[in-house]
C-alpha cells in the first residue's frame, strides 16, 4: 500500500556530497517511520538512518553521525538523506524504507513493511 521511489544518486568525488531523495505515495497516512539503508557488493544490507514520521525522532548509524543528514516533508511525503564528506566505503546502493507499525528496532532492516529499489551512490578517491 506504500511505494517508495528513490533518486539522487550518482558518482562523486571523496569528500564531495549527494542528496538522496525518496518520493513516498499510496498510504502514506499510515507511515509510523522511514529509514534509509544501504548494502556494498558482498555485503550485508546495512541500516544508516531513520526518522519518525510525524514523532519527531531521528537515529543514525555510527558510521555515519556527523556527515550525513535525515530529513522529512510530510507534506510531500518525502524523504531526504543529505550526505557529506562522502567516503569511498559509503559505496553503496541506498534504499528507502518505510514501516507502518511501531518499531521493535529502528536499525533493523526486517521491522520496515515497504522498500524502494534503491540508488546507487559511487565515491571515488
Amino acid at each position: 500500500q506504500v511505494q517508495l521511489v528513490e533518486s539522487g544518486g550518482g558518482l562523486v568525488q571523496a569528500g564531495g556530497s549527494l542528496r538522496l531523495s525518496c518520493a513516498a505515495s499510496g498510504r502514506t497516512f499510515s507511515m509510523y517511520a522511514m529509514g534509509w539503508f544501504r548494502q556494498a557488493p558482498g555485503k550485508e544490507r546495512e541500516f544508516v538512518a531513520a526518522i519518525g514520521w510525524s514523532g519527531g525522532w531521528i537515529y543514525y548509524a555510527d558510521s555515519v553521525k556527523g556527515r550525513f543528514t535525515i530529513s522529512r516533508d510530510n507534506a510531500k511525503n518525502t524523504l531526504y538523506l543529505q550526505m557529506n564528506s562522502l567516503k569511498p566505503e559509503d559505496t553503496a546502493v541506498y534504499y528507502c524504507a518505510a514501516s507502518t507499525i511501531a518499531l521493535p528496532r529502528r536499525d533493523y532492516a526486517n521491522n520496515y513493511n515497504y522498500w524502494g529499489q534503491g540508488t546507487q551512490v559511487t565515491v571515488s578517491s
